[in-house]
């Protein structure tokens, strides 16, 4: 819920602002749309009123797949965010409504674990002598009473179905989406190539599931670079350096490319580092040559050095 009603990071009143004021700024700075973020909005709202009278077993569900850094968990909690609120604003008068639920699948997890985060996500007392069949009753039933309509499982790619305890966790989120009248969004790294897809259970989970690809962002044409140019006006137009001149990054928006190799999560980085550096070196401009001080992930660094050398 902290993460529901946080406000949008922005500086208070009209300025001037601290340094203090404008680096913690920085440091949380704007989440800007993309187009896949557009298109998995677009394909969950129809699977959502494709699901709303459904009777059966197999609902329909999404799975958002794409490499790492970019973007797939921000997509997930701005999603689940816009639908929370939009959804308190239709019964504003119903208490304890939870529309919205959201879980990271732990490291080598067991059905049980899988079911006691769902657990603890909701606040529900356990005690250590419920068995996993307990936990999920009990998980089941809180989400029937309390509304829950979408639920969102984030790194489904640390499923590995080949394994006992993956197979059985795979069968328990099946379980899950059988008996809770929700729509099942999962998310994770290259997952048409993961174990998830794989096999007998994969199967099931491909003919119930439709998939968004989420790859980083093109350069090559013009549609793309386009696309790529907005998103670079939007940080352009937040940032909040004393000497900073509208359209400056943008003029850098080939070079950032290159940098990040498209992923939004190395982009975010760069951007908010490079503004965090001239705020505390006093330059209080983004340059190239800043830009170039900064080191990325190791993705983006090893994906940047053969253009970066040409």
């Amino acid at each position: 819920m902290r993460f529901i009603d946080a406000d949008p990071p922005c500086l208070p009143g009209p300025g001037p602002f601290s340094e203090e004021e404008r680096l913690d700024y920085h440091s949380r700075f704007v989440v800007l749309s993309t187009p896949t973020m557009a298109k998995v909005s677009l394909t969950l709202r129809r699977l959502m009123i494709l699901n709303r009278r459904h009777n059966g077993t197999a609902r329909r569900g999404l799975l958002v797949s794409g490499p790492p850094t970019t973007g797939k968990t921000t997509t997930l909690q701005q999603l689940g965010r816009s639908f929370h609120l939009a959804e308190r604003d239709r019964h504003s008068g119903r208490d304890e409504h939870l529309p919205v639920v959201f879980l990271s699948v732990p490291p080598a997890a067991t059905p049980k674990m899988l079911v006691s985060e769902l657990a603890r996500f909701l606040d529900l007392p356990l005690t250590t002598t419920m068995n996993q069949a307990r936990i999920t009753d009990i998980v089941c039933a809180a989400l029937h009473q309390l509304g829950t309509r979408l639920v969102l499982v984030d790194d489904v790619h640390l499923l590995n179905t080949r394994t006992r305890n993956g197979a059985e966790t795979s069968d328990q989120m099946k379980h899950l989406s059988e008996r809770i009248p929700a729509t099942f969004v999962y998310a994770g790294v290259a997952l048409d190539s993961s174990p998830l897809l794989t096999g007998p259970r994969g199967a099931q989970l491909a003919g119930r599931f439709k998939t968004v690809r989420n790859p980083p962002l093109g350069h090559g044409s013009t549609a793309q670079r386009v696309a790529w140019e907005g998103l670079i006006k939007g940080m352009d137009e937040a940032l909040r350096l004393n000497a900073h001149r509208t359209g400056a990054l943008v003029r850098h928006a080939p070079y950032l490319h290159l940098r990040t190799g498209g992923r939004i999560g190395s982009l975010s980085a760069l951007v908010r580092e490079a503004a965090i550096a001239a705020i505390l070196d006093g330059t209080e401009k983004i340059t190239k040559a800043l830009l170039e001080e900064i080191d990325l992930d190791e993705l983006a660094e090893e994906a940047s050095r053969p253009g970066r050398r040409r």
